[in-house]
C-alpha cells in the first residue's frame, strides 16, 4: 500500500494486487484519511472483477458521509455495469477531474 497526499486529495496505491486485503488496510486506516478525498488505485491487480469493485461500496458511503469524495481507479472492468453509488474511472487523470469537480460543487453549494 503506497500512500501520496497532494493538498486536499490521497491517493492509495494497492501495491500487492489483493483487492479484498487492499480493502481491509484501507478500511481500517480510514480515520487517518477521512478529512481528504481519497483515490484508491487498483490498477496493480490485473484480475480485478466489477464483484471486487463493487467490495467498496460501504466504505464509499461511509466516506462521502463526510463530504468529501471517493474514486477508485481500475482497469478492465465494464464501467458501465458499476453502480452508481460508486465512480470508478479507469486513470489517476479522470479521478483528479472528477474530484476537481465535485469540490467546484461543493464551493458553490450542490
Amino acid at each position: 500500500m503506497k500512500v501520496d497526499q497532494k493538498g486536499h486529495t490521497t491517493t492509495i496505491k494497492d501495491t500487492q494486487g489483493d483487492v479484498k486485503l487492499f480493502l481491509e488496510k484501507v478500511t481500517n486506516e480510514h480515520h487517518s484519511f477521512k478529512s481528504q478525498n481519497l483515490i484508491l488505485d487498483i490498477t496493480h491487480d490485473k484480475d480485478v472483477t466489477l464483484k471486487d469493485v463493487k467490495l467498496f461500496s460501504d466504505l464509499s458511503k461511509t466516506h462521502k458521509k463526510g463530504k468529501k469524495s471517493f474514486v477508485i481507479v481500475a482497469d478492465g472492468i465494464d464501467f458501465n455495469a458499476v453502480p452508481s453509488s460508486l465512480l470508478v474511472v479507469p486513470s489517476l487523470q479522470e479521478a483528479h477531474d472528477i474530484i476537481e469537480m465535485e469540490e467546484i460543487e461543493r464551493d458553490l453549494g450542490f
